[in-house]
C-alpha cells in the first residue's frame, strides 16, 4: 500500500515528498480509513509507529483552508509533544499558505495569544490541556466550530493529571464531533471518559512484531550493585554522538545527573520538576548539540523527541514495561543505527525475563579495560547440563532408597555405597579365584 491509495489533496502528496514518507506505516494503513470515514477512534500504538500523521493527514485532508474557523483541536499531555505535533502539522503550510494553525502550552505569553484570537481563529489548534482549557475559559478561543478533537497520549495525559482539563475541553465542542483517542495503553481508569464521549468507536490496536528493529543494537551490562559508577564508565567508554540515560524517577535523576556533573561530565537533565522556560532552554541546547548526555525520566520517551540519538541507556528498567519500548524507540530513528543498553542488577532478573517473554534478545556485555566486550548469559549457571555419571544398578539402587528424604551428608552416603559396590566385587573375585585354585587342585590329585 502506498500514500497514493488515498487520494489525497495535492498538497498533502508534496508535503509528503517533502518529509520523504515514500508508504505508509502499518499503523497509518490501519487508521487513516476509519478517521477519513469520520468514525471515532482508539488507536493503540506505541512512539515511533507514525500515529501523528495517522491523525494530521485525515485532518488536513478534510480542512477548508478558506474557512476562518478552528476546524480541528489536538491535546497533548506535554508541551514537548504538542510542539513536536505542531512542527509535523507547519510542514503541510509550505504547499497550502492559506492552513492556520496555533499552539498553546505553557510557559508561553498567554495575554499575547489571547490578544491575536480576538482578531483571528487558527483552524487547527494543538497544545497541552491546560493552556488550551484557559484560551476557551477567556472565551478567546471558540472551539464549538471544530469537527475534530484529538487527545494524544492519553495514557500519559491520565497519568500526568490532565484528564479533567481534556473532559472539560471535550464538553466544550458541538455534538456532531469526531473524537480520535491514541494511546500506548488504554488503562482502566480512561474508560468512563471513553464511553462518554465516543460513539461506537473503531477500535485498533497495532502491535508491533518487532520490538526491536534491526538497526538497533540491544546490550544488557550487568553493574555489581553500582549503578551510577557503571554509568559514568560506560559513559566514558562510548563516547556517544548523544546519550539518552534513563532513570524511574525525578529524584533519582537529580542524584545521578549530580554525581556524573561533579565527575566532569557535561549533562543535561529533564524530567517534570524542571520549569518549562528552563525546560525549552535545556532542549535548544541538546538540539545544538551543547550536551552529550541527557539524564531523563519516562517524560522524555514519550513526550520529547530529540533527534540524532545514538545510545539509550536505561540505568533503571521502568516498573511499566511498555516504558522500556518507549525508551528503545528514541534511537534508531530514520534509519540510522543505534544501541540501547540496560543495566542490571540479580533483582532485576524478573523484569528481564518478561522483557524476553515479550520478544526482546538481548546481548550480553561488560566493560574491561576501557572497552565493551562480549560477556557470558546470566543464565548460563540454570542452562549449564550437569555431567552424567555412569552408576551401577546397585548404587542406583542405594540412591534410591534415600531419594524421599536427601540428608545432609548424601555424598558420604554415594561414597559409601560405591565402597561397599567395590567390596562386593572384590570378595566376589576372591571367591571366584580360591574356586578356581581349588578346582584346580582337585584336578592334578586326580
Amino acid at each position: 500500500m502506498n500514500f497514493q491509495d488515498f487520494k489525497f489533496k495535492e498538497f498533502i502528496n508534496q508535503t509528503l515528498e517533502t518529509i520523504k514518507f515514500r508508504q505508509p506505516t502499518k499503523t497509518q494503513q490501519k487508521l487513516i480509513p476509519p478517521i477519513l470515514a469520520g468514525r471515532d477512534l482508539i488507536g493503540e500504538a506505541v512512539t515511533g509507529s507514525g500515529k501523528t500523521h495517522a491523525f494530521l493527514l485525515p485532518i488536513m485532508q478534510n480542512l477548508d483552508s478558506n474557512r476562518n474557523a478552528v476546524q480541528a483541536v489536538i491535546v497533548a499531555p506535554s508541551r514537548e509533544l504538542a510542539t513536536q505535533i505542531y512542527k509535523a502539522a507547519q510542514e503541510f503550510q509550505k504547499f497550502d499558505e492559506n492552513i492556520t494553525i496555533s499552539n498553546y502550552v505553557g510557559g508561553t505569553d498567554k495575554n499575547r495569544q489571547i490578544e491575536r484570537l480576538h482578531k483571528t481563529q487558527p483552524q487547527i489548534v494543538i497544545g497541552t490541556p491546560g493552556r488550551v482549557l484557559d484560551m476557551i475559559n477567556s472565551q478567546a478561543l471558540i472551539v464549538h466550530t471544530a469537527s475534530t478533537f484529538v487527545v494524544d497520549e492519553a495514557d500519559m495525559t491520565l497519568d500526568m493529571g490532565f484528564l479533567k482539563e481534556v473532559d472539560m475541553i471535550a464538553s466544550s465542542f458541538a455534538k456532531q464531533l469526531q473524537m480520535l483517542v491514541f494511546s500506548a495503553t488504554i488503562p482502566q481508569k480512561l474508560q468512563p471518559f471513553l464511553k462518554k464521549y465516543l460513539h461506537n468507536p473503531v477500535e485498533e490496536q497495532i502491535r508491533s512484531t518487532v520490538l526491536v528493529p534491526e538497526n538497533i543494537e540491544n546490550w544488557l551490562i550487568s553493574t555489581n550493585h553500582k549503578k551510577n559508577e557503571t554509568t559514568l564508565e560506560l559513559l566514558k567508554t562510548l563516547d556517544p554522538y548523544l546519550a539518552l540515560v534513563f532513570v524511574n524517577t525525578k529524584g533519582r535523576a537529580d542524584e545521578l545527573h549530580s554525581f556524573l556533573s561533579q565527575s566532569g561530565l557535561k549533562v543535561a537533565k529533564i524530567h517534570g520538576d524542571v520549569e518549562p522556560r528552563e525546560r525549552k532552554r535545556t532542549m535548544e541546547r541538546i538540539n545544538k548539540l551543547d550536551y552529550q548526555f541527557v539524564v531523563a525520566t519516562d517524560l522524555a520517551a514519550r513526550g520529547i523527541d530529540i533527534e540524532g540519538v545514538s545510545h539509550v541507556i536505561n540505568v533503571e528498567i521502568p516498573s511499566d514495561l511498555t516504558f522500556f519500548i518507549h525508551r528503545i524507540g528514541r534511537t534508531g530513528r530514520a534509519g540510522l543505527s543505534g544501541t540501547t543498553i540496560t543495566l542490571y542488577e540479580p533483582a532485576d532478573q524478573a523484569k528481564l525475563q518478561e522483557l524476553e517473554k515479550m520478544g526482546l534478545k538481548f546481548l550480553p556485555k561488560a566493560i574491561k579495560k576501557d572497552e565493551i566486550v562480549d560477556s557470558y548469559d546470566r543464565d548460563r549457571r540454570e542452562k549449564r547440563k550437569p555431567a552424567r555419571q555412569e552408576l551401577s544398578n546397585t548404587t542406583r539402587g542405594a540412591l534410591a532408597k534415600g531419594k524421599k528424604k536427601v540428608k545432609p551428608g548424601y555424598k558420604r552416603a554415594i561414597k559409601w555405597a560405591i565402597a561397599e559396590e567395590n567390596k562386593k566385587k572384590t570378595r566376589a573375585k576372591r571367591n571366584k579365584n580360591a574356586s578356581d585354585l581349588r578346582e584346580a587342585r582337585r584336578k592334578s590329585n586326580k
